[in-house]
């Protein structure tokens, strides 16, 4: 199956005060982006550390959104170990919308690029390779 990957966006409150001023600034967001894999997995009430693996090795770089108009304001920080994921729960996360609820619903389906050239980019690990 193709690759998945959850990404959990952050932007710095105190320095800014909303998601599209953040996302204009190019310091403006870190994304931390954790792979799915698997096909059954435990989920009773929601604990927001369920979304991270235990091991907390990462790789990280400067980059840009993967969505238009793809903003180069992120600072990406990939985990390398995935998370467990049921089939019911990603039916879930390919139910979610782009939309509210007034707008026409838009499902939140293609969203991703094909991997980008590095263009003189530095791609940090926390571990050693």
């Amino acid at each position: 199956s193709p690759t998945r990957m959850l990404h959990l966006v952050h932007w710095n409150a105190k320095k800014y005060t909303t998601f599209g001023e953040a996302v204009a600034a190019p310091d403006g967001l870190a994304v931390i982006g954790v792979f799915l894999e698997g096909t059954k997995a435990e989920f009773r009430s929601f604990n927001p550390s369920t979304l991270l693996p235990p091991g907390k090795k990462y790789w990280t770089y400067a980059g840009s959104l993967t969505t238009p108009p793809l903003h180069e304001s992120v600072t990406w920080i990939v985990l390398k170990e995935a998370i467990q994921i049921s089939e019911k729960q990603m039916e879930k996360f390919r139910s979610l919308l782009f939309t509210t609820e007034e707008d026409e619903k838009i499902p939140m389906v293609n969203n991703f690029r094909p991997p980008q050239p590095l263009k003189g980019r530095v791609v940090r690990a926390s571990f050693q390779i």
